[in-house]
């Protein structure tokens, strides 16, 4: 597992713009609303996604992934809402999966996916194919209250 790199200001501002972009999905009873940015080393965003942009069941990081076929990514960071998703009913392969397809080196987001939907563990994934991963909780209320309407009461 890599060292965890921790540009606080940056992380939390793109988490933040993250978060604020997974407000743009469509509504879904059964699946995250979930923002991504995928930011360059020198702070240019690269490409963006949400949830359903543009297809039903598209995921944010696969998306936003999708904007950029052949770009070198290990220097590039992964910003998403949520935790990358492990496993999938409506695609065979998983966000963290296409994430460590791209090459992308790191990966920041700020909410581990609850137990909704499927067990997730996208981050142990990612972390074990080499990618550095940091989750930021203080920015995971915004996210769960995004997705309030999926959680039980």
């Amino acid at each position: 597992m890599g060292a965890v790199t921790v540009d606080g200001d940056r992380d939390h501002r793109w988490l933040a713009a993250a978060i604020e972009l997974s407000e743009s999905c469509p509504p879904s009873r059964t699946a995250f609303s979930v923002g991504a940015y995928v930011v360059d080393a020198d702070d240019t965003v690269l490409a963006t996604g949400y949830s359903r942009e543009g297809d039903p069941v598209v995921h944010a990081e696969e998306v936003a992934l999708l904007k950029l076929p052949g770009v070198d990514l290990a220097g590039a960071t992964v910003y998403s809402s949520l935790e990358p998703c492990s496993q999938r009913a409506s695609r065979p392969v998983s966000c963290a999966r296409l994430i460590l397809r791209a090459g992308v080196g790191r990966v920041v987001f700020g909410w581990r996916e609850p137990a909704i939907f499927t067990d997730c563990d996208g981050a142990e994934i990612l972390r074990t194919g080499g990618v550095d991963v940091m989750e930021i909780p203080e920015l995971a209320a915004a996210v769960r209250l995004i997705n309030a309407h999926l959680m039980p009461s």
